[in-house]
């Protein structure tokens, strides 16, 4: 192509932004982001350093080159809270920093294992096909982001299949977390417990790919996040079916717009301490079906509770003994995990792999399920994880 031609096309696609523009350019993330941000991002800008972040405002010209740094260069999905001002940005900052090391300190959560015969006749149940239909349900959109018309479609029918896995449980709701900055909208499933004490399992529904025009990007995102989507679905399907009857309530969330600075679980987790929610625990599952590790599980340790993290492993050990385990780490912000610690509750994130080993084909049109062999059988060891933490943590 001809540079006079070149300049044209990305003249045509400046024009374009302000279409799909993010109307959150205040950002926190980590320290190893803003090297490689300085230098090639031209509008990114640190405005405050903190021990374990900065502050910086970011156009929307360089949104998605700074989440292609985080995947590429930080190896992470994510990677950046975002923000609408700045009085935000350094609020957050300062609850990050008294809330992150709370976590744990103020809330009761038993350990103790003691269901086995439940948890085994429950994890039994758990099927793969079921996880994969729902893996190429989701990736069969052109994308699922955030401000795309396939982005609101996906999460239609997510929530239409979640009501149809549980329409016979007058015990459980569906709705959708409205989010008022953008037409993407979290879905959240709710078993009503005998308490108000309250479960999480949830990972990020949204996908994306390319610098230029995600809206119009092709984002089959069927490992990053379909797989996790569909690991939270399985979870949800298997105690809706088998009348599970929690002490505790437990919800299911797909977040909006966790590609863009972890938008959606953002919002749910300050919205649930606002309200003085009690969540005991919170189960994120982003990336569950690409096996590039010798491990099975890697259980990520920064920005997560240890007391949490030391249960999932005796979690594995006891009930899913044929499969290894180790730790790993992902960096500031990673996924939506560090949304519920910026806010003191305890959370954990299992990955598929060692960070360094992550599926290289994510936020690309190549993230088919092809890429994970053509099954969900990887994805399927974290369904069954899933529901031995629910039953363990619901005494």
């Amino acid at each position: 192509m001809k540079k006079m031609d070149l300049l044209k096309s990305f003249a045509a696609i400046t024009i374009a932004a302000p279409l799909l523009a993010t109307t959150h350019p205040y950002i926190v993330t980590g320290h190893d982001m803003v090297q490689s941000s300085n230098k090639s991002l031209s509008t990114f800008k640190v405005l405050e350093t903190h021990k374990d972040s900065v502050i910086a405002r970011v156009e929307d010209s360089d949104k998605a080159g700074l989440s292609h740094i985080a995947h590429e260069e930080n190896h992470r999905c994510g990677g950046y809270f975002a923000f609408e001002t700045l009085k935000e940005a350094q609020q957050f900052v300062k609850d990050f920093a008294i809330n992150g090391a709370k976590v744990n300190k103020t809330i009761f959560a038993d350990y103790s294992l003691n269901q086995s015969e439940l948890v085994e006749r429950t994890i039994a149940q758990a099927d793969e096909l079921s996880i994969r239909n729902t893996i190429l349900k989701l990736s069969s959109y052109h994308n699922r982001y955030y401000k795309s018309d396939t982005g609101v479609q996906s999460q239609a029918w997510l929530k239409s299949h979640w009501e149809s896995l549980t329409n016979h449980r007058n015990d459980i709701k569906v709705e959708y977390f409205d989010h008022t900055r953008y037409p993407q909208k979290s879905v959240v499933a709710t078993i009503k417990g005998k308490s108000d004490d309250i479960i999480v399992v949830g990972g990020h529904a949204d996908s994306i790919a390319g610098w230029w025009n995600q809206a119009g990007s092709k984002a089959p995102g069927a490992d990053d996040n379909a797989s996790g989507t569909a690991t939270v679905t399985e979870t949800l399907r298997v105690l809706a079916a088998s009348g599970y009857q929690p002490e505790k309530t437990i919800k299911f969330m797909a977040y909006a717009a966790e590609e863009v600075g972890l938008l959606g679980s953002k919002d749910i987790a300050q919205t649930f301490k606002r309200q003085n929610k009690s969540v005991v625990g919170v189960l994120q599952l982003d990336m569950t079906n690409f096996n590039g590790s010798n491990e099975d599980i890697s259980i990520i340790t920064d920005y997560t509770s240890e007391a949490q993290n030391t249960f999932l492993t005796k979690l594995i050990d006891t009930y899913l003994g044929n499969l290894s385990w180790g730790y790993s780490s992902c960096g500031y912000g990673c996924s939506d995990h560090a949304s519920w610690h910026s806010q003191g509750y305890p959370a954990s994130i299992p990955f598929e792999a060692h960070k360094n080993d992550m599926n290289g084909h994510i936020h690309t049109a190549r993230d088919t399920i092809e890429r994970s062999g053509g099954d969900a059988e990887h994805a399927l060891k974290f369904a069954k994880l899933a529901l031995a933490y629910v039953i363990e943590l619901d005494k």
